[in-house]
């Protein structure tokens, strides 16, 4: 049997929950996707579906399996492109998962001027907030703002990530301008949902403070935050990377100046820096040089 057929082959049908489906996907009959699933279980000595009249999921074994299938395919790949060619020329396809406000802002023309370096490759990004097992969805790179990142995964920092409280002008002639944050109980307030949804932070010459704001309007995705602040619909607490030209361009203002919020960091994060595949090691090399001058 082939072993590394044989897992493709599963790792399919643990994503479609189908064997139809995977004999369709992979052009072959779905007898034969039986037959490698079944010998693969056979192999392993353990069952790996189970099947049922309208869908097929994994057992126990059949979890930790196919973490370990994916990460064999995934070094396998590595191995046939590094020794496919021997001019040096970066190739293959890079998976990346990044913040739609930051891939917007910043990365996606990071990753244009990579790509122009090295044409060979290919770039899948990703754009979520979303928390993904970076391993399964096969990932090899995440970019992140935190300021606790996953201990599970390895962290390089890219850039410091301060934010920004703004308003638009509009807004502001309509409303009273806070002069201290308890004064944002009184106001339509713009909110992350993954981030400090309800309470805000800050911080001014040792003094701390903690406000709970009254969520007008919240959203997973700060462009959408953005927005919503760019159309006088209340406070928003955004990432300079973001505000920045809003706030040279007087479409936005800055609100309580003399204060401070949480800084966080954006991390380049990726599973093990054992077996780290050439392009994913010279992306993360470009990033860091490219972020260290940060340009927000």
């Amino acid at each position: 049997m082939d072993r590394l057929t044989a897992m493709r082959v599963f790792v399919d049908v643990a994503a479609t929950g189908s064997f139809s489906a995977t004999a369709d996907k992979l052009d072959m009959s779905r007898a034969m996707v039986t037959r490698y699933v079944a010998e693969l279980e056979q192999w392993l000595n353990a069952r790996l579906l189970q099947r049922s009249t309208r869908r097929v999921t994994l057992t126990d074994a059949g979890e930790q399996c196919l973490r370990r299938s994916q990460q064999m395919l995934a070094l396998m790949e590595n191995i046939e492109e590094e020794t496919a060619h021997g001019d040096g020329e970066l190739r293959g396809q890079l998976r990346l998962t990044c913040s739609m406000s930051f891939a917007y802002a910043h990365l996606a023309a990071a990753i244009a001027q990579f790509l122009t370096l090295h044409p060979q490759l290919k770039i899948d990004l990703n754009v979520s907030d979303g928390t993904l097992n970076l391993i399964e969805a096969r990932i090899d790179l995440a970019i992140r703002i935190s300021s606790e990142p996953d201990p599970l995964l390895i962290g390089r920092p890219l850039a410091l990530c301060d934010s920004v409280l703004l308003a638009s002008p509009a807004y502001l002639a309509s409303h009273s301008q806070p002069q201290t944050p308890d004064e944002l109980a009184q106001h339509q307030c713009l909110s992350h949902a993954n981030f400090g949804k309800n309470t805000w932070y800050f911080t001014r010459n040792g003094e701390a403070m903690q406000v709970s704001v009254s969520s007008h309007f919240s959203a997973n995705d700060a462009t959408v935050l953005l927005q919503a602040a760019l159309a006088g619909a209340g406070v928003a607490l955004l990432p300079t990377y973001l505000a920045n030209p809003y706030l040279a361009s007087g479409a936005l203002q800055a609100i309580l100046p003399d204060w401070d919020v949480p800084l966080m960091t954006i991390y380049a994060l990726f599973p093990s820096r054992r077996h780290l595949p050439p392009a994913v090691r010279a992306l993360l090399d470009f990033l860091v040089q490219r972020f260290a001058a940060v340009p927000w």
